[in-house]
């Protein structure tokens, strides 16, 4: 008798290759949806919490408390940027009227700086609440780190509109 034509030798190695390919389907599968995407706001979260336990050397649950705080201090100014992003559409939509209404641009323009102004307060308080967690030590890295943060000029920033923006002629 042949080892090869024994049914269940063929019945079980069917079954065991369905299982490897089950099994490496599933691991495929959670690498994919387990992923960080270089560039994405998870890859940017991420590595923004991990620059901030290594500079300000934070403990594990200082870091947590951290994570906490900047969670709730997003839910706090979410409704101000929704409403500076729905004003600023206004904006756009009167900026390009055959006959913009200066006024009605003045007006939009002041309610896009107070909700600014309502989300640098809430910014400052936030600030504050991350120095509560930190050790005095760690408060004069993270006044350090935050001015960085805050006073940064980004390649799209700082300069006029259009400069920059092109390659040398």
């Amino acid at each position: 008798m042949n080892v090869l034509n024994s049914k269940r030798l063929v019945t079980t190695a069917l079954v065991l290759l369905a299982l490897l390919n089950v099994s490496l389907l599933g691991t495929l599968w959670w690498q994919e949806t387990n992923r960080v995407i270089p560039g994405s706001e998870a890859a940017n979260h991420h590595q923004r919490q991990h620059s901030f336990t290594r500079e300000l050397g934070l403990s594990e649950s200082q870091a947590l408390s951290f994570e906490r705080l900047r969670k709730e201090h997003f839910r706090k100014v979410g409704a101000e940027m929704e409403a500076i992003a729905l004003l600023k559409k206004q904006l756009v939509e009167v900026s390009l009227q055959e006959r913009p209404d200066t006024i009605k641009i003045a007006g939009i323009a002041g309610n896009i700086g107070s909700h600014q102004a309502a989300i640098e307060r809430q910014l400052a308080l936030h600030f504050h609440e991350l120095a509560g967690v930190c050790t005095p030590e760690q408060r004069s890295s993270l006044k350090i780190i935050l001015e960085r943060i805050a006073t940064r000029k980004r390649p799209d920033r700082g300069e006029r509109w259009g400069e920059g923006t092109h390659p040398a002629r």
